[in-house]
């Protein structure tokens, strides 16, 4: 009897709004790396990491401030995504977006140095003033350690 086929990994999608398509694309796939994908003249795709991201233009939606909240005495946005790395290509990230002078809004550091879910983070805004935390664990197996 043929094996049954192993199942794929589910795969999100997530849509976000933009203020300006071709500072969507410059930062998402030079900057952070994304392979674009289909695109029409409201919105652009991406491969973030082998997830959908999709940016719909809609500058109207930052009329107002993302509220925050505070962890580790950080204000952290409320609203954000990302993506959980590699340990080494966490860093190497870091340093690319250092090197393109990005403005941090919580540096990278690394949380809970030495304990369970030991983890380097950071947080950056795109071009359209979206919050995004990029993540490593020291330890993968601890990332929904409790």
């Amino acid at each position: 009897m043929p094996t049954a086929p192993k199942p794929k990994p589910a795969i999100f999608h997530l849509a976000y709004p933009i203020k300006d398509k071709e500072a969507t694309r410059t930062f998402y796939r030079d900057i952070l790396g994304c392979h674009q994908g289909r695109e029409a003249p409201t919105w652009i795709d991406f491969d973030f990491f082998g997830h959908q991201l999709s940016f719909h233009l809609k500058p109207e939606s930052f009329a107002t401030p993302d509220p925050t909240n505070q962890v580790d005495g950080k204000d952290v946005p409320v609203r954000h995504f990302g993506a959980v790395l590699p340990w080494n290509e966490w860093h190497a990230l870091r340093d690319r977006l250092i090197e393109a002078g990005t403005e941090f809004v919580i540096k990278p550091y690394i949380r809970f140095k030495g304990e369970t879910g030991e983890q380097a983070t950071m947080f950056f805004l795109d071009p359209s003033g979206n919050a995004l935390e990029f993540k490593s664990f020291k330890d993968p197996s601890q990332i929904f350690a409790a």
